[in-house]
């Protein structure tokens, strides 16, 4: 229960959704206090709808931050209990453009391999959200910037091969296949793939409402598992909100 890794601050999490997403805050602000203060233009039988309208947005953007910090600062997320036991194993960490997690690995597993690559591309990745997450927390020196669909190493070159809350980024299904192929093609017969994502599922609809949207459903993923010739091996959830699908490359089982 709680966060025990030290490179984690408290609130970090909920903290640094809301200082990467502040314009969308903001603009909440604003069509909350907007609905309010106009209130007194709408006939008086509708006074009571525009309080209620009001009152919806604020609550469902105050869930969101709720949920937000469940995940992410209060759950055992980030104490990789998830991922096996890697001591003396090579380690391949793929981010979309932010990197919570490869300090955190480190630090777990320091006497494994650790590669980190990113496969953010400003001219396909605009979200200004990303840009002040890569400002905040600049990427690790050694972090190689990759292609999603031709990683620059070996066949069967990695035991762990892991994306996390990465592959969704990757909105275009054929290049998301292509991903996962590249994925297969690099971790050992015997090793294992992490994907960890959101889902597009009751759950997350409840925490984020039309923002579920972003993410992809368990359908979507499964299809995308099957046509890059991989075989779960195990799912794992990591609170309701979080999905953690360990793969097993090339269709291998134990």
């Amino acid at each position: 229960m709680g966060l025990k890794t030290a490179t984690r601050k408290p609130f970090q999490g909920v903290w640094n959704i809301i200082r990467f997403n502040w314009h969308f805050y903001l603009i909440a602000a604003i069509g909350i206090s907007g609905l309010l203060l106009s209130k007194n233009f709408f006939p008086t039988s509708l006074h009571i709808w525009v309080v209620i309208g009001a009152g919806l947005a604020f609550g469902t953007t105050l869930i969101s931050l709720l949920v937000s910090y469940y995940v992410y600062d209060y759950s055992n997320l980030y104490e990789l209990n998830w991922l096996e036991k890697s001591y003396g194993k090579s380690i391949l960490n793929i981010n979309a453009g932010f990197d919570e997690t490869s300090e955190l690995i480190k630090n777990k597993f320091p006497n494994a391999t650790l590669t980190i690559c990113d496969f953010y591309d400003p001219k396909k990745h605009t979200e200004v959200s990303i840009k002040r997450a890569r400002k905040a927390y600049p990427p690790d020196p050694k972090t190689i910037s990759v292609d999603t669909q031709s990683l620059p190493f070996k066949d069967h070159q990695f035991d762990q091969v892991l994306a996390i809350l990465a592959a969704h980024e990757i909105r275009e299904e054929t290049e998301r296949i292509q991903f996962l192929k590249a994925l297969n093609r690099v971790s050992k017969p015997a090793g294992n793939i992490y994907i960890m994502e959101h889902l597009r599922d009751p759950n997350n609809f409840l925490a984020y409402t039309i923002g579920f949207l972003h993410f992809h459903s368990k359908k979507t993923w499964l299809r995308n598992f099957t046509e890059a010739d991989l075989q779960i091996e195990k799912e794992i959830k990591i609170t309701p909100f979080i999905t953690v699908f360990i793969l097993k490359p090339h269709g291998d089982t134990p």
